[in-house]
């Protein structure tokens, strides 16, 4: 059967079949937790407060007793959000997003995220410094 098919044909009936399993995989993704979702089009403000609540529930350190030390936009070199994980393959390509390290106690929480909002917490010592920032 393939082999009647022209060129053109094949691309099409390939291309049909590739939207269908992106559409399985759209619906079988879990939703964002909702201590997780980010409006639409974050900012850096938006950012930190998520960052904070995290910090909260992680540390179990009342918001008022935390300090932001820093909340930064950045350039990161990569998709690993200068957060890069052993044995993972990144986008290489510059990632515009946001730096914010947050004092808790005797605890600096570095934390790293995209422009989109999503963020992690960065390890000690696993952390790379964006390739470009501006402080606010």
């Amino acid at each position: 059967m393939w082999q009647s098919l022209s060129a053109g044909s094949l691309a099409v009936v390939l291309s049909v079949a590739a939207a269908g399993c992106a559409a399985a995989v759209e619906q079988v993704a879990s939703p964002v937790p909702p201590e997780r979702e980010v409006p639409m089009n974050p900012t850096l403000e938006s950012v930190t407060e998520k960052v904070l609540a995290d910090a909260v529930q992680r540390t179990g350190i009342d918001r008022e007793s935390l300090k932001v030390e820093s909340a930064q936009s950045v350039t990161w070199a990569d998709g690993s959000l200068g957060c890069p994980q052993p044995g993972m393959n990144y986008t290489m390509a510059l990632v515009p997003g946001y730096r914010i390290r947050v004092r808790a106690g005797e605890q600096l929480l570095d934390y790293h995220a995209g422009e989109r909002g999503h963020f992690v917490l960065c390890p000690a010592g696993q952390s790379i410094d964006p390739v470009g920032s501006t402080t606010i």
